[in-house]
């Protein structure tokens, strides 16, 4: 289902996984965009929205995938909102050499109360191993209300 076949993209982490060429959880998804769980989540329901096309800075976007992201952030956040009812969420995307992946992503967390999310910025691991091992539950759950929602 790769969108876009040039050498570049062929090569790039985030096509792959935007593209499901590599196992991923997926959430929802359209023409312009594929939301996955995030491999090392911050807290459950942690989810990134890739465009299925390579941009790697979002002043790149094409009408349509800028629409579709937003769209797709707003449908994440009500259902993270509906099932895990966090304190409140925390929307962010990073660019340039900062972007371990070289393609744009937007981050989807649920946040909880008296929470640092600074450790989200360090090299430092966190324990999630427990959110790990609940990736399909997680996956499953996520996807039912995204469907519900829509």
């Amino acid at each position: 289902m790769n969108v876009d076949n040039t050498q570049e993209n062929l090569e790039c982490l985030g096509c792959a996984l935007a593209n499901q060429d590599l196992l991923v959880h997926v959430v929802y998804e359209d023409k312009f965009v594929c939301c996955i769980l995030d491999h090392d989540p911050f807290n459950e329901g942690h989810a990134l929205i890739l465009p299925k096309k390579h941009f790697r800075y979002v002043d790149e976007f094409d009408p349509q995938t800028a629409i579709a992201i937003m769209k797709a952030s707003q449908l994440l956040s009500k259902a993270i909102k509906k099932l895990y009812n966090p304190d409140g969420i925390t929307i962010c995307q990073n660019g340039g050499t900062i972007d371990e992946l070289s393609h744009y992503h937007m981050h989807v967390v649920p946040r909880y109360e008296n929470q640092s999310f600074a450790r989200f910025y360090t090299e430092e691991s966190w324990s999630n191993d427990d959110l790990k091992n609940k990736f399909l539950t997680t996956r499953n759950e996520l996807s039912k209300i995204i469907a519900e929602l829509l």
